[in-house]
């Protein structure tokens, strides 16, 4: 935990300041039981009333003092608080932008929410908890005892029998409760993942009319972290009772055996009120601690889980000095590519050899699991491959900057993705500054101008989470603007066309054929649809992750038996003839 406490080294000197206003209200905290002692063994007992006014008043002072620098010493220590929790989010988030997709699947999207939010939020927490009580529990406990020990040397003995089973108490209380603190928040991330799958997924759920399964899944989870959460809180529920048990026997002790001192005359009242005030702080100082114990293994559990995700290093990153030549502009090439995924039994892709060309459409079909999405993925380096090479440009894609090899890239996924503001606002997704001429004629391209237009705000028309608001087609088609407003030289359609009808198909591969022999960009497409693909000018046939065939149309038709399959299962004989 104390890993990510460095975050806090510019704002040394705001720690500081905590740590000394904590001591100076410490100080006014001891000082106000001898002051007491004083006005009744000199005030009272004498009636001496000048005497009581005058130290009464400094009492008061000394009051005035310590809450002043207790309120300053709270609101610097919540903001420093709040600054961290603040620069520990924007670091875990800027390092997992940085992950693969390999790190994605390893940590879990539900797991690495979590640790962002909970996690970081539990460490905030008691950093501002210690900033005060890393002071002032040693400094009231060591304190108190001094200032016990110079009322009555003899009446401390009982301090010396008492710390040491409040502090066994402590101990074996916070040995039970300590480990379930680390099964919690894996508990909390088992709920999360319920959750937000039952919440993304909600018209799944309700079409198959799962609704209680899914509530009884996320009982079962709820249930599950609750259960930790009363054991544990169960087990933490004893501190607090039995330290007012040896509180107040300790109170009792002292009373008992400073009244007989008190009897013999070897002490006087005020001090033996002092003697008692200041046992109680030594207590309660022990009382600090045991919160502590409470709250620190919590948040220590929750600041491994941080330093996980910070430790984490991308196995995609930069070569030490890349590469920002490219030479002709657009060409993809593979040469015997090899690529599996993590934990994989046999590679997705193997041998893949071919050459995307500048100015032409290279089509890809196959197969369910014939590997053609994970050759789209592989050129923008989301998976790094095991055997072969990848070159953008004429230069391998491992030896160029991530950001230039992407920001040559415009990519459509399969799943197509739609941020929350405007429709504008989504197109210029991918390219921040383009004008209004430009998104305009990205939507044309992408044959969303009619339903945009059919919009009551057109362009300026509100997408809502996830494009719940939008057909399936129509989200394809604004990821597809998205994709050409960038203008880049390489476009990536991965199956992006399957929710058009066969018409808007056409049309937006027409239009995209027109404005991609203009640009010269490079584009390849994953395709299900024979439709889609056949007037590609180079198409590549999948099969188990190999390559079964290369050619147009015709050629394919003619030479390569599973292309053949494939059209046949899709067209008629007349179409095919």
């Amino acid at each position: 935990m104390f890993r990510l406490f460095r975050y806090l080294k510019p704002y040394r000197l705001q720690v500081t300041a905590v740590l000394v206003l904590v001591l100076l209200q410490s100080l006014a905290e001891l000082y106000l039981p001898t002051l007491m002692a004083d006005i009744v063994n000199d005030g009272i007992i004498k009636k001496d009333i000048p005497y009581i006014w005058k130290i009464g008043g400094f009492m008061l002072l000394v009051t005035v003092v310590g809450t002043f620098v207790a309120v300053m010493a709270s609101y610097l220590s919540a903001k420093l608080a709040s600054v961290f929790g603040k620069i520990v989010r924007s670091r875990v988030f800027s390092h997992v932008e940085k992950f693969s997709l390999q790190e994605f699947d390893k940590i879990g999207t539900a797991s690495l929410i979590t640790r962002t939010t909970n996690d970081i939020t539990q460490v905030q927490q008691v950093l501002m908890m210690m900033m005060r009580l890393m002071v002032m529990a040693p400094m009231m406990c060591i304190g108190g005892i001094i200032m016990a020990v110079s009322k009555d040397a003899t009446l401390s003995l009982v301090l010396v029998a008492v710390i040491p089973i409040l502090a066994l108490t402590i101990f074996l209380i916070a040995s039970r409760g300590i480990p379930y603190f680390k099964v919690m928040q894996k508990k909390l991330d088992k709920l999360n993942l319920v959750l937000r799958e039952a919440l993304t997924g909600i018209r799944v759920i309700r079409s198959f009319n799962r609704i209680d399964d899914e509530k009884r899944r996320f009982d079962e989870a709820n249930r599950d972290l609750t259960e930790t959460a009363v054991k544990v809180n169960r087990i933490m529920a004893y501190m607090m009772p039995m330290m007012m048990l040896i509180m107040n026997f300790s109170s009792l002790s002292i009373i008992w055996f400073g009244g007989l001192r008190i009897s013999t005359g070897s002490m006087e009242v005020g001090d033996l009120m002092a003697f008692l005030q200041y046992a109680m702080q030594i207590m309660f100082s022990l009382m600090m601690v045991s919160m502590m114990f409470v709250m620190v293994p919590r948040a220590a559990a929750s600041a491994v889980r941080i330093n996980e995700v910070l430790d984490t290093v991308p196995v995609i990153h930069d070569a030490p000095n890349p590469s920002r030549k490219m030479g002709e502009r657009g060409l993809v090439e593979f040469e015997d590519v090899t690529f599996s995924y993590p934990g994989a039994e046999k590679p997705a892709v193997s041998g893949i050899t071919f050459a995307a060309k500048p100015g032409e459409i290279t089509a890809i079909i196959g197969g369910t699991g014939a590997g053609k999405s994970t050759l789209l993925h592989l050129i923008p380096r989301f998976y790094d491959i095991q055997g072969g090479r990848i070159r953008v440009g004429g230069t391998d894609v491992k030896e160029l900057p991530q950001q230039q090899l992407r920001s040559s890239i415009g990519l459509v996924p399969q799943k197509a993705v739609l941020f929350t503001g405007s429709i504008a606002d989504n197109i210029r997704y991918g390219k921040e500054e383009a004008s209004d001429d430009e998104v305009n004629r990205a939507a044309e391209i992408a044959q969303a101008t009619e339903f945009i237009s059919g919009m009551q705000d057109g362009l300026n028309s509100v997408i809502a989470q996830g494009g719940t608001n939008v057909s399936g087609g129509q989200k394809q088609r604004l990821s597809i603007a998205r994709a050409l407003v960038r203008q880049p030289d390489i476009y990536l359609f991965d199956d992006s066309f399957s929710a058009l009808d066969f018409k808007t198909d056409a049309k937006l591969r027409a239009a995209l054929k027109k404005e991609t022999a203009v640009s010269g960009s490079t584009v390849l497409i994953v395709a299900q649809r024979v439709s889609t693909v056949m007037d590609a000018d180079r198409i590549i046939v999948l099969e188990e992750g190999r390559i079964a065939g290369i050619g147009k149309h015709r050629e394919l038709l003619e030479q390569c038996a599973v292309y053949r399959e494939i059209v046949e299962s899709q067209l008629s004989e007349e179409e095919i003839a």
